[in-house]
């Protein structure tokens, strides 16, 4: 009797191991499954605005937009040194920046996963760089003109993960301008590329963050304009609190 009741005594404390260890397992693997659904999100309203600048020469000088470019934490943007430049928005050359938000170079006989890859991810594609691009759903359109002073357009507003991003880039596709004596201008982009903006900004859970993207036209030496960016005029909000 003795042998049966050590027996049984043997097998429950065997049984009761097993069991902490299954359920303690479970639990664990029920706390990972949860901390990987569902990361926090904060929006973000960007606006675009322009300082006098050489503005005064046109009668309307309306940009092209088709989406903008985010620098997360510790990416690199290679900017055009808009916060270190002078105030008018530093040198003619956007530091590198690439055009091609695809990040170039696809096979052909790879077009049709391409294809389904871009339905994926929708308008959000990666970067060599480290940037995230995303493409507005239509370009959108603004005449600096009417945006002197205090005025400003806002040109998206999307959600987007949590965290620090290091700068805004514009994906200015054209300009059309005109002088006001009625002749065409020609405005060009620093270096061919995105207009940056290198001001550090937070995306903060259930938060609109407002950036306020300043850039107006420089005349050059040979007749033709550069648009630039203007440091002192970036600002960023957080629910209605500036920070310049």
């Amino acid at each position: 009797m003795s042998d049966v009741s050590g027996t049984r005594d043997r097998f429950d404390a065997f049984g009761r191991r097993d069991y902490l260890r299954a359920t303690g397992a479970a639990a664990l693997g029920t706390a990972g499954i949860a901390g990987c659904v569902g990361r926090a999100t904060g929006t973000l309203a960007t606006s675009v605005t322009d300082q006098p600048a050489d503005i005064d020469d046109f009668e309307s000088l309306v940009v092209t937009i088709d989406g903008i470019w985010l620098g997360p934490e510790g990416g690199d943007g290679d900017g055009d040194g808009a916060e270190d430049g002078d105030e008018d928005g530093g040198g003619d050359d956007a530091g590198g920046n690439e055009t091609d938000p695809d990040g170039g170079g696809n096979d052909a006989d790879e077009g049709s996963d391409d294809d389904e890859a871009a339905d994926e991810t929708d308008d959000e594609e990666d970067d060599p760089q480290g940037r995230e691009y995303h493409e507005f759903d239509e370009p959108q359109e603004a005449d600096l003109v009417q945006l002197r002073g205090e005025e400003t357009q806002l040109i998206d507003e999307r959600d987007l993960a949590t965290g620090t991003y290091l700068y805004l880039q514009l994906d200015v596709s054209g300009t059309d301008a005109r002088l006001v004596d009625g002749s065409d201008a020609t405005v060009e982009l620093p270096g061919s590329a995105p207009i940056t903006f290198d001001r550090e900004f937070e995306i903060r859970e259930d938060t609109v963050t407002s950036f306020t993207a300043d850039f107006a036209p420089v005349e050059r030496g040979n007749g033709t304009y550069l648009l630039r960016p203007v440091p002192r005029g970036i600002e960023v909000s957080y629910g209605g609190e500036e920070s310049e």
